[in-house]
């Protein structure tokens, strides 16, 4: 188990080293046109990089059993910071959506601690339920319930990218707490139904959708999705070489933050690019080790929870950049300029880290009761 934890620990390093050194090559240019310094973004990630340390430093000791007792008032805490985000002082508008929280000279998305609460509160809750995970009311009501409030919160600011990954991380969490695969079928299917009517009454997004699908009728709307083509196209195999690329000279908007796997493309090639989807597919692969061999049904739901959360949302990104899903923002984990989405992808890491911690056959405390079945086996 420790070998796992170890190559966990090398894969996020590695994304997270790549990611300073594109992040410094991406935002150059945008950070000396905007604010007169090209280190402008690199440094405020810099800082949230150190934060992102000393968060780690703390929770990869930080019994994980813990999240279970706090799982109630983290939510209320998470629920409350998603709500502030609408007063006005206090929440930032940026781009025609309610997201982010002033603090000081940095911001903070309360819907990024909104996703780690989500999968906590579920983890929890379909661990205590046990084998009434199979009635309707434990298993499936009162959990979509909850789960409901938060999506609709999430909805409103708007931010139809986290609502539809919290959405199904948190029914895969519910199916594998041993909720019934056609109730969760029945759910999904109503909740798919509700969002695309809420994107449908969305202009901006239904523009998305319909740019997707015709990208030659909507030629502004589907601009970041041609140029993030273009980027890929001009790096061909092995790329332009580090610093070189053309579109991150403001042809493609956003490129150190959503974008920034298209200018590793053009830079570093599809080679690299290749790299960095091997090392995600690691990521799962290790997040999934330490979740089947966890001691407790807590540990299990909470490990897996977190595993699909990081690398779905970089599936999600890694398809949205390569044209293969609609436009939406969400940033690439560990690599994407964003101090909150970091915080809380180091955040995730570290708990994963510590369930592999309580599966080693060594470790015993008060709290680890190890339970043995298969997936033990994994």
């Amino acid at each position: 188990m420790r070998k796992t934890s170890r190559t966990l620990v090398a894969i996020v390093l590695a994304l997270l080293s790549l990611g300073i050194v594109m992040l410094a090559s991406t935002s150059s240019i945008k950070g000396a046109t905007t604010f007169n310094d090209p280190y402008y973004f690199l440094k405020r990630q810099l800082i949230w990089v150190s934060l992102s340390l000393v968060a780690a430093m703390i929770l990869f000791r930080f019994d994980y059993h813990w999240w279970q007792k706090l799982s109630i008032p983290l939510m209320i805490v998470s629920v409350g910071l998603l709500v502030l985000v609408f007063v006005p002082g206090i929440g930032l508008r940026v781009g025609g959506s309610n997201r982010w929280l002033r603090l000081g000279l940095l911001s903070f998305q309360p819907s990024e601690l909104v996703k780690f609460s989500t999968v906590v509160v579920l983890a929890s809750w379909m661990a205590t339920i046990g084998r009434r995970s199979r009635n309707f009311n434990e298993g499936l009501l009162f959990p979509v319930i909850g789960l409901g409030v938060v999506l609709g919160l999430l909805i409103v600011e708007p931010d139809f990218g986290t609502t539809l990954l919290t959405g199904l991380v948190g029914m895969l969490i519910m199916l594998a707490g041993g909720t019934r695969l056609g109730y969760l079928i029945i759910t999904g299917m109503l909740g798919g139904c509700s969002f695309i009517l809420a994107v449908m009454h969305d202009p901006v997004r239904m523009h998305r959708i319909l740019a997707f699908i015709t990208p030659e009728k909507y030629p502004d709307t589907s601009y970041h999705l041609v140029q993030s083509k273009i980027a890929f196209y001009l790096g061909g195999w092995l790329g332009n070489g580090l610093g070189n690329s053309m579109q991150k000279h403001l042809y493609l908007p956003e490129a150190h933050t959503d974008f920034i796997f298209a200018i590793i493309g053009e830079e570093l090639g599809f080679v690299a690019t290749c790299a960095v989807v091997l090392l995600f597919l690691g990521l799962l692969a290790c997040g999934m080790i330490i979740s089947f061999r966890a001691p407790d049904p807590f540990g299990r739901l909470l490990g897996f929870g977190l595993t699909m959360m990081i690398t779905m949302q970089a599936a999600i990104n890694i398809g949205i950049v390569t044209g293969c899903l609609p436009t939406k923002g969400l940033p690439l984990p560990f690599m994407s300029y964003g101090g909150s989405s970091l915080l809380m992808a180091v955040a995730s890491i570290c708990v994963l880290l510590n369930i592999g911690e309580h599966s080693t056959e060594e470790y015993v405390d008060e709290h680890t009761r190890p339970i043995k079945d298969s997936a033990h086996r994994f």
